[in-house]
């Protein structure tokens, strides 16, 4: 089971997934305003390593970051963790619960069975 991570350090994850890698500086410009500190960010990627989700190579003076979960694993963990929390485990359960809570279409229920069918035969 992956850790679950904070708010804040999921912020950053979902920065350096969608860069790839990057520098502290590479970081922040991604993230919105106002802009964390660079200590602040500095601090949650070396967390985000201690809990290896991230780990670094150096060029020159300058650690670049790199993720070492990828982002499908975590969001399974965190579905799952969800899933189990509040849905007694039940896919069903919870899939009935956004169904109704966001006024879902009949139509999009259909292409999504479709699209969860024609995956299955691969």
């Amino acid at each position: 089971m992956t850790k679950q991570l904070t708010k804040a350090e999921e912020e950053l994850m979902q920065v350096l997934w969608e860069l790839n890698e990057g520098n502290v500086k590479d970081i922040i410009k991604q993230l919105p305003e106002p802009k964390p500190a660079y200590n602040t960010v500095s601090t949650i990627i070396r967390i985000l390593e201690t809990k290896e989700f991230v780990s670094h190579r150096q060029e020159g003076k300058e650690y670049i970051y790199f993720p070492i979960v990828k982002k499908s694993e975590y969001s399974n963990s965190s579905l799952n963790k969800l899933m189990d929390g509040y849905f007694q485990g039940s896919f069903k359960n919870m899939v009935s619960f956004f169904m109704k809570r966001n006024d879902v279409d009949i139509k999009d229920v259909e292409a999504l069975l479709k699209e969860i069918k024609s995956g299955k035969d691969e």
